[in-house]
């Protein structure tokens, strides 16, 4: 049985947070050691990432995907009927990794150099390689695994700290949830 990535990110937190107080920022050496791993750490993502791509559209996987899209914490809309393919729907999800990626490199640029943390970069430089070999792209195109189980698309949104209070566990597939959305006419946008 294998440990929720929660858990172990917790774990690593807590051990990194202990090891950073011994990590000795004030050389020059160490510090640009760290800020080597924090970079190199990011361009292993990236470069995955850009693997992942280029096998999403090497496979062009047109297989068609209806999924019923859940409606945003306090919205008044109904969720949405969604039309697409594999593929695209496997390139949205890519796009969503590379901003979320890049927002985390914004937010470590600005701790680190603006405000003089070190310590994050430590952390930074494990966890988010962590989470993009457990993501579900990486599962199937890099890994090899087959998209069924828990990584048949739609995926769940992963739960995070809010995660119950977001409207449900994500984009529903399931046969009758479509149905009832196409009875009420609530979408049928089709994603090109």
């Amino acid at each position: 049985m294998a440990l929720n990535p929660q858990i172990t990110n917790l774990v690593i937190i807590l051990f990194m947070m202990q090891a950073s107080k011994k990590v000795p920022f004030d050389n020059s050496d160490v510090l640009m050691a760290v800020r080597g791993a924090y970079v190199l750490s990011n361009l292993i993502i990236l470069g995955v990432y850009l693997y992942v791509q280029q096998q999403i559209n090497k496979k062009k996987d047109l297989t068609t995907l209806k999924y019923v899209e859940p409606t945003p914490m306090g919205s008044t809309d109904d969720p949405k009927l969604v039309t697409t393919t594999n593929q695209q729907y496997d390139l949205t999800q890519l796009r969503g990794l590379y901003k979320s990626q890049l927002m985390g490199v914004g937010m470590m640029c600005v701790m680190h150099l603006y405000f003089k943390y070190t310590n994050p970069l430590l952390i930074q430089s494990i966890i988010p390689l962590k989470g993009a070999f457990e993501g579900n792209l990486v599962k199937i195109h890099l890994l090899g695994h087959e998209a069924t189980g828990d990584l048949k698309r739609p995926w769940k949104a992963a739960a995070g700290l809010m995660g119950g209070l977001q409207g449900g566990d994500g984009p529903k597939g399931d046969k009758k949830s479509i149905e009832a959305a196409e009875r009420a006419g609530r979408g049928g946008a089709k994603e090109e």
